[in-house]
């Protein structure tokens, strides 16, 4: 559509012109004014592609309205309408930019012409402006592409010359990184990049890198402010194209200009998505690198740990362990993916050569499956399983379980006399005391302590009837270097005194003793 402007004070030829170009195939927006003055007015309150004028009108004229006009609308397209005796006012038009003249009366095809070669002019340089306008846009966008991959600002100024304004370049202080799962942009289509400078403000630049990223960059870098803005663009993104969006967030761009360092920052950030796919905005943190190797080498003691833990079936400190491990490496995202899925897989290997069947064909596809997963809480999700697998298979195995503890039982048997405890007693089997501890118990009807209780008390006791040594001396032989204590835990098993128990049979006096006043028996 087209707005035009007829300006004559002879009411009778305003509707004669617009009837003209009521016959030209052409959607118009028709308005009218009674003189110059009247006309100015109007132009100052609305737009119009051209004006067409008469010359001699009261208040105002012709001549002066074109003058006054061009000065508030240097692009709209004036033609006069005059009579022969007014040629030199014409003339005079002409230096005004006037597009052409016209002579009364007016021909209806000498003006159908006019009118058709006004609005192919102004198609043309619409459409020239249209192309001048893509071309800038072009060169800006390369302009931006150079400076995210690493180009400086003085050799963007020299490749873009007076085209690109550098200084919008040097105001961005924020970057954002859109990310998306597939292929969006050939989905959204071009007009994507409108929508997004509408819901962001026009102050912004945008720029598309691959089908699945584009950067957002702004000019200030108010963390409150960015991050509702974006929390606005994925909103906008998810209602219009039923989408996820994901974006990162880096402040704080240096004056340099340094977008290659940002965009990488960014990209380190989007890592967020495989620890933390429920998030959709990721934002950069302050984190102190002082503690970054020891914390590395906490991971390497938990992987050890862990490989400790499957070899002595110790399922309780596997899952805590392996516990310890996930949370340091999903709040710590300067692992990358590779890496982490490597350290599952590993840890995946650990747990099935434990197994009392490896099926390598079902291990390698899990390895296979665990390097194709796109977030961490699936790879996790994925050696949860197998750690309830090896659980089950240590609880289905009985013979050697059995075998084991008849190891133990056997180990006791041949040092009840030294110290014993339940750890050293679990690294002889290669297991975790606890997981000990309950197959122990499981496997004997009794805790490990009250075996060993028993089989010390059963050998002092034959001690007592089958030999006159010492009662001191039986304390020590039966692993009690305190005499006192082994009295007391006698007297609590057999419900008497080794001195009172030896009295039954052939009693030596001289063998009795007493240690710290104390009671020593025979």
């Amino acid at each position: 559509m087209y707005h035009i402007l007829i300006v004559d004070d002879e009411k009778i030829e305003r509707r004669g012109i617009q009837f003209l170009l009521k016959q030209i195939d052409v959607e118009w927006d028709i308005e009218e004014a009674a003189n110059g003055r009247d006309a100015l007015e109007r132009l100052k309150q609305k737009r119009f592609d051209i004006m067409l004028t008469d010359v001699k009108m009261p208040f105002m004229d012709g001549l002066q309205l074109i003058e006054e006009a061009v000065k508030v609308d240097s692009e709209m397209k004036t033609v006069i309408f005059s009579g022969y005796g007014e040629f030199e006012y014409a003339r005079k038009a002409l230096s005004f930019r006037v597009v052409d003249y016209m002579l009364k009366p007016v021909e209806p095809e000498a003006f159908e012409k006019l009118i058709k070669k006004i609005i192919s002019q102004m198609e043309s340089r619409q459409r020239t402006k249209e192309i001048t306008e893509k071309g800038l846009s072009y060169v800006k966008e390369h302009a931006l592409y150079g400076l995210l991959n690493g180009k400086s600002i003085e050799d963007v100024k020299k490749e873009s010359g007076e085209l690109v304004d550098i200084q919008e370049f040097e105001e961005i202080k924020c970057l954002l990184l859109l990310e998306f799962m597939g292929d969006f942009f050939n989905k959204a289509g071009v007009e994507f990049k409108d929508e997004i400078l509408q819901v962001a403000g026009e102050d912004s630049l945008y720029l598309n890198l691959n089908p699945q990223q584009s950067v957002l960059l702004l000019k200030y870098d108010d963390v409150s402010d960015v991050k509702n803005m974006a929390q606005s663009v994925i909103n906008y993104i998810k209602e219009t194209y039923q989408e996820d969006c994901f974006i990162a967030i880096v402040n704080d761009i240096a004056e340099s200009v340094d977008l290659e360092k940002a965009y990488n920052e960014a990209e380190l950030l989007m890592e967020g998505r495989f620890y933390q796919p429920e998030r959709k905005i990721y934002v950069s943190e302050s984190t102190d690198m002082t503690g970054e190797e020891s914390e590395h080498t906490n991971d390497d003691t938990l992987m050890k740990q862990m490989k400790q833990d499957i070899r002595m079936k110790d399922i309780a400190g596997l899952r805590e362990h392996f516990g310890r491990l996930c949370d340091k490496y999903r709040n710590k995202t300067d692992f990358s993916q590779i890496y982490i899925k490597f350290v599952f897989s590993n840890l995946l290997k650990d747990i099935y050569s434990s197994m009392p069947k490896i099926d390598e064909t079902q291990l390698n596809e899990e390895i296979t499956q665990l390097y194709s997963v796109t977030d961490f809480k699936t790879i996790m999700d994925t050696v949860n399983n197998n750690i309830d697998r090896l659980e089950k298979s240590f609880g289905s195995s009985p013979s050697v379980l059995h075998r084991e503890i008849e190891t133990v039982k056997q180990y006791i048997y041949e040092h009840y006399s030294e110290e014993l405890s339940v750890d050293a007693l679990a690294q002889s089997v290669y297991m975790a005391p606890s997981y000990l501890s309950h197959v122990f118990k499981k496997e004997t009807g009794q805790n490990i302590s009250k075996f060993i209780k028993t089989y010390r008390m059963e050998k002092a006791r034959e001690m007592l009837e089958n030999t006159h040594n010492k009662i001191v001396n039986i304390s020590y032989a039966v692993g009690y270097p305190n005499v006192s204590y082994f009295c007391q835990s006698f007297r609590e098993y057999f419900g008497i005194s080794p001195q009172k128990y030896r009295s039954q049979g052939e009693i030596n006096e001289e063998d009795i003793s007493l240690d710290q006043g104390s009671e020593i028996t025979k």
